[in-house]
């Protein structure tokens, strides 16, 4: 194999060996030690008027032919999340479009998917709390009726107007009694969305996560997991610890999934903190929800399967160089990440060019992903490494760059 052309901040070119594939097989039987959701990405139309401002023209071949891959990885699909570009180009019509092309090809392939539920089909700015509650009822009802699991999604109208900690109380106890089928409620950061700070009625963690325990507590029936998304693995420990049985926590933390999925599994000698008020026997792992498992999902599909057959070291050995790389992918400004996401996508051959809805393939620059490259060949998660350089080399190319 030919080395691979690396492109440094102060424009200096470097090589790396290209390595061979991670041979990773996909599983014979459903994974049965973690219950894992890739956050899926969205795939626009070559021809489209992929331009920011403009309504998103999904591929949806591209699209759902990725959904399918995860599938066939045995991971489960989250779909219609930030990851698939709500709120940064993925309007409210192409929303519907995806979760109900989505439930149907999980029916299709036997697949988990669970869709982002939220109040972005409005178009005001600025409503009043019951308008939130019927917004979040609204897109609640349709996810029902297509047959994916919801995940109620931080609302930044909610975010807005919320005077308190009781108007998040108030909120989520409304939508909770209407929804018909457990929920997973995601708790999103600043990083991701800035618009968010002081979701649950409060800036710190601490105080924060103790509203979000009471709505959990009222309503245990209701809520089926928690995906936390904070980046700090303190504060996702902490409220795990105290989650009632059945509600599973789900990381969304892209930084530190490796120990938060892995715990006690990898070191066994591991034993949380002791938490007031935590269940006797406090779980010492979470699930997974992550937008990374979508940029790695054979890499995450071969950890998981090593926990299946009792094999934590090469759980570790497996999944754990992939941090880096989703440190890299998630680096700051993290809203950015989809980017770098829907980069290693096209790498992997799973769509035909690297662009995104709204321009937003624009939003990192070339020493940036080339640093993806760099980490995603170090921890195999090149899928088809001579394709990934030939792709990474041409793009190098068009950019003026001697690859």
């Amino acid at each position: 194999m030919s080395d691979l052309k690396l492109l440094a901040v102060d424009g200096a070119l470097s090589t790396a060996a290209l390595n061979e594939g991670g041979g990773y097989t996909r599983p014979a039987a459903p994974l049965q030690s973690r219950v894992a959701y890739a956050a899926a990405h969205v795939v626009p139309r070559v021809h489209a008027d992929n331009t920011p401002g403009q309504p998103a023209d999904i591929d949806w071949d591209s699209t759902l032919a990725f959904r399918r891959s995860v599938y066939s990885w045995g991971l489960g699909v989250a779909d219609a999340m930030d990851t698939a570009q709500r709120n940064m180009g993925l309007d409210a019509a192409a929303t519907r479009e995806l979760i109900a092309r989505s439930a149907e090809v999980a029916r299709e392939e036997g697949g988990s998917v669970v869709v982002g539920v939220n109040t972005d089909h409005v178009l005001e700015q600025r409503i009043s709390l019951d308008q939130v509650i019927d917004a979040y009822k609204e897109q609640l009802h349709f996810t029902e009726e297509q047959g994916a699991g919801p995940v109620l999604m931080a609302s930044r109208h909610l975010a807005r107007v919320a005077t308190s900690a009781d108007d998040y109380r108030r909120v989520y106890r409304s939508v909770l009694e209407s929804a018909t089928v457990p929920v997973v409620l995601h708790w999103l950061g600043t990083a991701f969305d800035p618009e968010l700070a002081g979701y649950f009625g409060a800036d710190d963690w601490q105080t924060a996560s103790a509203v979000l325990l009471d709505i959990i507590g009222e309503n245990p029936d209701k809520v089926a997991g928690v995906k936390m998304s904070l980046l700090n693995a303190e504060s996702e420990i902490s409220v795990r610890a105290q989650l009632p049985d059945g509600v599973r926590m789900f990381t969304g933390d892209d930084f530190n999934y490796v120990g938060l999925i892995g715990d006690s599994a990898v070191d066994p000698g591991w034993v949380p903190e002791p938490v007031e008020g935590a269940q006797p026997a406090p779980r010492t792992h979470s699930d997974a929800l992550l937008g990374a498992f979508a940029a790695i999902t054979p890499v995450a599909s071969a950890a998981i399967q090593a926990l299946d057959a009792g094999d934590p070291a090469r759980y570790l050995e497996i999944l754990g160089p992939t941090e880096e790389l989703s440190r890299q992918v998630f680096a700051a400004p993290t809203f950015y990440y989809k980017t770098g996401v829907a980069f290693l996508a096209w790498l992997n051959g799973h769509q035909p060019a690297f662009q995104m809805v709204g321009g937003l393939h624009s939003a990192r620059s070339l020493p940036h992903l080339s640093r993806i490259v760099e980490l995603a060949n170090a921890s195999l998660a090149l899928e088809n490494p001579e394709l990934a350089r030939d792709r990474w080399h041409g793009m190098l190319r068009l950019n003026g760059v001697d690859a």
